[in-house]
């Protein structure tokens, strides 16, 4: 097998020489270039690189080579929740909220497929893959093999955002094919998720500092459209990146308002766990006081562990309110997952189709 040796890249830079790596985020806030992979359960690796390069001037580097990528088939795709108790476990929030218990919560499932080749899995070549097939604001990668992180993020969210003591992050809530089909449910839904992103962030920053530029912007997305809104602030006195994690992660919009409500309901009904879904990618550069961090959805890990060889994972979810309908949340899960599942197996049609939906088997 090739040597798959420590690497990170986003965007423009690339980024070698492994010199350091903790699971301590106040590190974030010392010296040097960080790429950061938090999981959605809390665990959190940070690596220090010592050779960091500008590549391009775009958001797309120079691919590896191809040969480093065979994805699974197809149809190899299977689902920790079929489609039956995903259904069932739409109507139990819907039975959450009916009882003051939650506003809504987020309600995700783990696709798994077994690699076909483990000479031909490299993440760093699935991210070019990706950034070909699904271009994406926040696509990277974060491979350290010796650490159990190799990652590919094709993410279109943005977690946190820091310039200096200036935080933003922007939420997406609200999911269609077209903008015609965002409904008032998905509007809704935004703004609880920005009411609880407020609070977070008020958590470490200035008070009175945190403000809503934008509000449920339509934002248009490979093969679908999102509505994305932002929320600024500015960091108090003595907080750092240890702060603003302990105040916002999980996010917010991958989770439910109120947050610790959803979290024990997700527990309750998801049967997998969510591993680098729904966390955290991204880089900080400590010198410079700036740093990216991605919502991980729309992301690839694989997982070396299983005794019958590789496995890649992906995730897809919905955010559940009183007004969802269980066929259409499901639906909406597909719908976020057919055109990755696709352009990672290498069937997706590029003349721009969004792929044959329902490409898990559950």
């Amino acid at each position: 097998m090739f040597d798959l040796a420590p690497l990170a890249r986003f965007g423009g830079i690339v980024a070698s020489d492994l010199r350091d790596v903790t699971t301590d985020p106040a590190a974030l806030d010392s010296s040097g270039w960080w790429a950061v992979v938090a999981d959605f359960e809390g665990r959190v690796v940070c690596a220090r690189f010592g050779d960091v390069r500008a590549t391009a001037p775009s958001r797309t580097s120079p691919a590896p080579p191809a040969h480093r990528w065979r994805g699974p088939a197809q149809d190899a795709w299977t689902s920790s929740l079929d489609r039956d108790a995903y259904l069932a476990g739409v109507r139990r929030i819907r039975e959450h909220i009916a009882a003051g218990e939650v506003y809504q919560a987020n309600l995700c499932r783990v696709l798994s497929a077994p690699l076909p080749d483990p000479d031909a899995s490299d993440v760093d070549a699935l991210t070019a893959v990706l950034a070909r097939g699904n271009p994406a604001p926040y696509a990277g990668t974060v491979r350290l093999p010796a650490y159990g992180v190799e990652v590919a993020t094709a993410s279109p969210e943005l977690f946190l955002r820091r310039s200096g003591t200036v935080v933003e992050s922007g939420p997406i809530k609200g999911t269609g094919r077209t903008a015609a089909d965002l409904l008032e449910k998905d509007h809704a839904e935004n703004v609880m998720i920005v009411d609880l992103v407020r609070n977070d962030l008020g958590r470490v920053c200035a008070t009175g500092s945190v403000t809503v530029p934008e509000l449920c912007a339509v934002e248009e997305h490979p093969g679908l459209v999102h509505l994305v809104s932002t929320v600024r602030g500015e960091l108090a006195p003595g907080a750092g990146w240890a702060e603003l994690f302990a105040a916002a992660f999980p996010p917010g919009s991958v989770t439910g308002a109120p947050k610790s409500s959803a979290l024990r309901i997700i527990d309750a009904l998801e049967t997998a766990p969510r591993g680098p879904y729904c966390g955290g990618v991204g880089w900080v550069d400590a010198d410079r006081r700036r740093g990216e961090l991605a919502v991980g959805i729309r992301t690839f890990w694989i997982d070396r562990r299983p005794p019958g060889g590789p496995v890649l994972r992906f995730g897809t979810g919905a955010g559940i309110t009183w007004g969802s309908d269980p066929v259409r949340e499901w639906e909406e899960t597909e719908l976020k997952a057919a055109r990755l599942l696709a352009v990672a197996s290498g069937t997706h049609a590029p003349a721009g189709s969004v792929g044959a939906r329902g490409g898990a088997r559950t």
